[in-house]
């Protein structure tokens, strides 16, 4: 559930929502730098345990907080009113701590990739995704974990400790945004923009209990997508309610397309709602729902339908040829990759793999997989037509263990992990088993929304966080915000 409203003390300023710290930044109750500081303390103490960071920017962003003041001051003493100072000339998120995946350059910041196979070296410019936000006003705490390459549905690699989950250190935070996402449960920054190529932001967000957006193609102009042939990745924001979420999305949508935190809070239309456990991975990987997934889509079942939504079974036929041509545009970008042959040995072996793969593919073969790709979105976006949003579990398992997926032994604790011996088709198919769901929605190009509707305690908060996902057509990213609130969130 969301942070509850709170009039707080310093000691409370990561329990704020993130629209309430944002409205006290911009009145002046709370400076750039007080704020900046909090958070920094907070990931000073609690990130070693949860290894959400990489790179930490303490002293940069102390300095960027101190001319957010600056201007801050600038503004009050020119203002002609004695009410405050005018907010025209603030940025939207004026003084905003957050941190980017260490997929995304900052300028000055070393960019890893997650990866121990290429030379770290410190950004020269701003990528697209920061030069945005850095222009709405935020302050960068640093960079967070990432799997290598952004290519897994788990944070882990061989440069820095494994993202942990929250709400269990045991367990994995998902990926590939999962530093990001347990930044935000951890209460380590308020929210944070994440990237999703095949379900990068929706994963972690629900292995974290967070409410992921990722927006339809084209609506983000800052993905991170580096020769995505597919057009699979696109920016979006991870936050613990809707109207978070909202937030950032004005940040990242251009006006005039922007205005949804204006309007998240508004209640949708009745609805007609397909609930589907069809997934193109099906014929490929044969898997059943954990218990703990259907449970949560019966508690979304319910919600929804308590809502005034009408949820009816949707059957959804999917070609069988889709595991082999996604797989083969998806890991197109890694055999491309520029990494030196003595620098090979240090990519883990699911990376490896599939950079050898790629690149023993011909050209003819990945055009046709992609013109593949472009009839699988027609029959699919044709089949969605007949509800207006599609309905199913977020994940197929509960969040998985640290190493589950790798076969690495740093689930114990130790780090540098002690074995990687884990074999990649293995991996891979454990991921597609786990979010079965995912990376169809990239594929079409289509808005989708992850909500923490269940929790295996039984109390919001207890155990593991479960959730739903609503995909809808193109153009319902408020829609499915929306939704969202209305259920709570």
């Amino acid at each position: 559930m969301p942070a509850e409203q709170t009039t707080g003390s310093l000691s409370d300023l990561h329990k704020m929502p993130a629209v309430q710290l944002r409205d006290s930044l911009r009145s002046g109750e709370l400076s750039a730098r007080e704020t900046a500081a909090h958070f920094l303390a907070r990931i000073a103490e609690r990130n070693p345990l949860l290894g959400a960071f990489i790179t930490v920017t303490a002293e940069q962003a102390m300095a960027d907080a101190g001319a957010a003041d600056d201007r801050f001051a600038r503004l009050r003493k020119s203002s002609a009113t004695t009410a405050g100072p005018s907010l025209e000339g603030l940025p939207l998120l004026h003084g905003m701590p957050l941190a980017f995946k260490d997929l995304t350059d900052v300028a000055g910041v070393v960019t890893t990739h997650g990866s121990a196979a290429l030379e770290h070296k410190p950004a020269p410019a701003d990528g697209a995704l920061a030069a945005v936000l850095k222009a709405a006003g935020v302050i960068s705490l640093g960079k967070t974990q990432v799997p290598e390459f952004g290519l897994t549905a788990y944070s882990e690699n061989r440069i820095a400790p494994p993202s942990r989950n929250p709400h269990a250190s045991s367990r994995s935070s998902g990926g590939s945004s999962g530093g990001s996402a347990a930044a935000v449960a951890a209460g380590l920054i308020p929210f944070a923009p994440g990237s999703d190529g095949g379900g990068s932001i929706r994963i972690p967000a629900a292995a974290c209990g967070l409410v992921g957006l990722k927006p339809g193609r084209g609506l983000v102009p800052s993905g991170e997508g580096a020769a995505d042939a597919a057009g699979l990745v696109v920016a979006g924001p991870l936050a613990r309610s809707a109207a978070d979420a909202a937030l950032l999305l004005d940040a990242l949508v251009p006006a005039p397309k922007s205005g949804y935190l204006d309007a998240v809070a508004q209640e949708p239309r009745p609805l007609r709602i397909g609930l589907s456990l069809d997934s193109p991975w099906a014929a490929a990987f044969p898997f059943a729902p954990e218990p703990e997934a259907l449970a949560a889509l019966r508690a979304g079942r319910e919600m929804l339908e308590h809502a005034g939504h009408t949820v009816t079974e949707a059957g959804i036929r999917y070609d069988n040829r889709y595991p082999d041509a996604f797989t083969t545009a998806w890991t197109a970008a890694v055999g491309n990759a520029r990494i030196s042959p003595q620098r090979e040995a240090s990519l883990t072996p699911l990376t490896k793999t599939f950079r050898r793969r790629a690149q023993q593919r011909s050209g003819a073969k990945l055009d046709e997989s992609l013109a593949f790709l472009r009839q699988f979105t027609r029959d699919t976006i044709t089949q969605y037509r007949a509800w207006d949003l599609m309905l199913m579990p977020a994940l197929a398992q509960t969040p998985r263990p640290v190493g589950w997926f790798t076969g690495a032994t740093h689930g114990d604790g130790r780090w540098p992990a002690a074995d990687w011996a884990g074999d990649a088709d293995d991996d891979y198919r454990r991921q597609c088993e786990f979010a079965p769901w995912s990376s169809m929605v990239n594929v079409c190009g289509l808005p989708a929304v992850t909500v923490p509707v269940y929790w295996t305690g039984g109390q919001p908060g207890e155990g593991l966080p479960m959730g739903i996902q609503l995909v809808g057509p193109e153009g319902s990213e408020l829609l499915l915000l929306q939704v969202a609130a209305q259920l709570g969130f």
